[in-house]
């Protein structure tokens, strides 16, 4: 942390700037303050970047990605003006130094810093997959994963920085090499990512596991000084990774870190199976500390240093009163409650963050801050025709597997597992905004039992679940049911990957108490294939800020597991449909569907897709409602 030279702003959007907290290759960083007295970490794009149109949109839309990611293992992204001079982008201020500074500073015998023994690796690894599964839901690849970009905190580990560095992929490589911009550190890097190829989801798992193996030996897995970046690299595409150092005692960690840096990204496992590898691992308020006791001591003095942070004098900074970076508004509440203007909309899926009366105006600028729900009012337009008809989404339903027929007696699962479960999904106690949805027949041991259902602020998915030991028998089973699960249906494409083992237990009453990959749900019983309320049944329309009309059709026949066409028609012609996943047994409560499934072959052109939402009705308008403030 360094104080603000003369050429820093005092403000950027209405934020205090009290410390510069570190430069990059994207731009600098900020200690700042909001006028509630938030801290926040506020990071300004370099100017020369600011000029490519090309980086522009990019960080823009990851910038809008980040926004949906969760809080608990990462640094929330707050506030953001990316159509500013110079963007910016602010996120809550992690008070805890970086794994890197840790592992340096033990590298120059500072104790108590030094590499992390086993328990705290397992620890850090939960925190770093979990982290990872929030990124991945929100449709992001961190593409970044380093030492410097997980920071260590008295309740675990949280990851920055994730998403932003795709942006750069999109900017001439004169200008990356002017600003010294790198995308990815190559110590780091996964072998696809060094070759230039399409990175995944186990792109970051690979760098998990390089981020675990520096934790866990003090030094990158394929060397990071002696003979330059060239040879690095080529031992990371040909060699196998040096672990010499890990805690012997414990092979498994071993094991998964090798998994991880396996080098074809289909052998890697996924955030999911790392998460149940390192089971068991204290997390959650009653949990004891996860660090050695002086690591913790010096975490405490760190921030305690913060509190000693005062507002810098008037002569600090550039006087310009809000900054090369400022934003449209002025600052004055605390980020993350504020609704905002809604800007222009074509796609299918997209939300506003205002009422319908509201909606219609468009703003010049974009800045953005996440607002607790985006809200969109569609109107009656008359009895439903035969606008949209046939479009059923196929595959999206969730029938009881045909075996409705077969009798309890050849049965291994129980009668009393069997029908619709539905609930919202916890991790470490937490709400985690997602949903779980299980519908379960009668079957034998390594048959198809179960369809499952996940729905995030970001996906919908649709999975296949066999029966893997009888419940009560003499094959581990236990008194529970355990499924292995296969993804057959994913909104958007490519999101969704399987969690492994799922164990069901039945509870007191009709509930299911769900697990899988450290997250758990109370399931309670539902009718299976519920018909949508009769007073959502009509066609309802809106007028699109950008100008044209985008309408949702709700037939009378509509079940749960069905979909609702989605239609926008303006400069852009859109056609999408949306899944129903729940309808609720109280037809007053909202019901909720997946993020839209884009009909490529029935659209022209890009036709920006939304998140998930839920549908009421709130007088003679049909309310379509947002989770995390996502603005397109």
């Amino acid at each position: 942390m360094a104080d603000l030279a003369p050429d820093d702003p005092a403000h950027i959007g209405g934020y205090r700037l009290l410390a510069r907290l570190g430069t990059g290759g994207m731009g600098r960083v900020y200690l700042a303050r909001s006028a509630g007295g938030r801290t926040l970490a506020v990071k300004l794009v370099r100017a020369e970047l600011a000029q490519e149109p090309e980086f522009r949109e990019r960080f823009r839309l990851e910038v809008e990605a980040a926004g949906r990611v969760g809080d608990r293992w990462t640094a929330p992204v707050l506030d953001a003006d990316t159509e500013a001079a110079t963007p910016w982008v602010a996120t809550g201020y992690i008070a805890g130094p970086s794994l890197g500074e840790v592992l340096a500073k033990g590298r120059h015998g500072a104790a108590p810093y030094g590499p992390l023994p086993g328990p705290s690796l397992r620890v850090l690894a939960y925190g770093l997959a979990s982290a990872l599964l929030d990124i991945h839901g929100a449709g992001l690849v961190h593409r970044d994963l380093k030492p410097s970009n997980v920071l260590l905190t008295i309740d675990g580990p949280r990851v920055i920085d994730f998403g932003i560095a795709r942006a750069l992929e999109q900017v001439p490589e004169a200008t990356l090499t002017a600003t010294g911009s790198v995308v990815g550190s190559p110590g780091f890097m996964s072998p696809e990512q060094l070759r230039g190829g399409r990175l995944t989801a186990a792109s970051d798992v690979f760098g998990l596991g390089a981020v675990l193996a520096y934790a866990a030996t003090g030094r990158p897995p394929f060397g990071g000084g002696s003979g330059g970046v060239h040879t690095v690299m080529f031992r990371i595409a040909s060699e196998e990774p040096d672990l010499t150092g890990c805690p012997p005692e414990d092979t498994e960690l071993r094991e998964l870190l090798a998994d991880c840096l396996a080098k074809d990204p289909e052998q890697r496992p996924a955030p999911e199976e790392v998460i149940e590898r390192v089971q068991p691992v204290p997390v959650g308020p009653s949990a004891p500390p996860w660090l050695p006791a002086g690591l913790l001591a010096e975490l405490g003095r760190h921030a305690a240093q913060l509190l000693d942070t005062d507002t810098p004098s008037p002569g600090s900074g550039s006087d310009s009163g809000s900054g090369s970076g400022s934003g449209s508004g002025s600052g004055s509440g605390e980020p993350g409650t504020a609704r905002l203007p809604r800007p222009p909309d074509p796609g299918p899926g997209s939300g506003s963050s205002a009422s319908a009366a509201s909606a219609a105006t468009s703003p010049a600028r974009r800045r953005r801050r996440p607002s607790r729900g985006t809200v969109v009012a569609l109107t009656a337009v008359g009895a439903l025709g035969l606008v949209g008809a046939g479009y059923a989404a196929s595959g999206a339903g969730l029938p009881l597997l045909g075996s409705e027929g077969k009798k309890a007696s050849g049965s291994d699962v129980p009668s009393r597992y069997v029908g619709t479960w539905t609930g919202p999904v916890e991790r470490d106690g937490k709400p985690t905004g997602q949903y779980r949805q299980f519908v379960i027949s009668r079957g034998k041991v390594g048959e198809v039992v179960a369809n499952s259902g996940s729905l995030g602020k970001s996906y919908l998915c649709r999975s296949d679940g066999k029966l893997t030991a009888k419940p009560g028998g003499t094959s581990g089973g236990g008194d529970e049911l355990r499924l292995d699960t296969k993804v057959v249906k994913s909104v958007p494409v490519d999101t969704c990957t399987a969690l492994g083992e799922h164990t069901l237990t039945a509870g007191p009453g009709d509930r299911l108490t769900w697990r899988a990959a450290g997250r758990t749900a109370t399931l309670q019983r539902s009718e299976g294939r519920a018909r949508l309320p009769e007073a959502l049944v009509g066609t309802w329309r809106r007028t699109l800020p950008g100008g044209g009309t985008q309408q949702l059709v709700v037939d009378s026949g509509v079940r749960e597991g069905d979909g609702l066409p989605l239609v926008s028609e303006g400069p852009e012609h859109c056609e999408a449909t949306l899944g129903v996943f729940s309808v609720p047994a109280d037809a007053r409560a909202p019901v909720r569907v997946g993020p839209p499934e884009l009909r490529r072959e029935r659209s022209r052109g890009t036709c920006a897709t939304g998140g998930s939402s839920t549908l009421r009705i709130d007088g003679a308008s049909l309310v379509r409602e947002f989770a995390g403030g996502t603005v397109r």
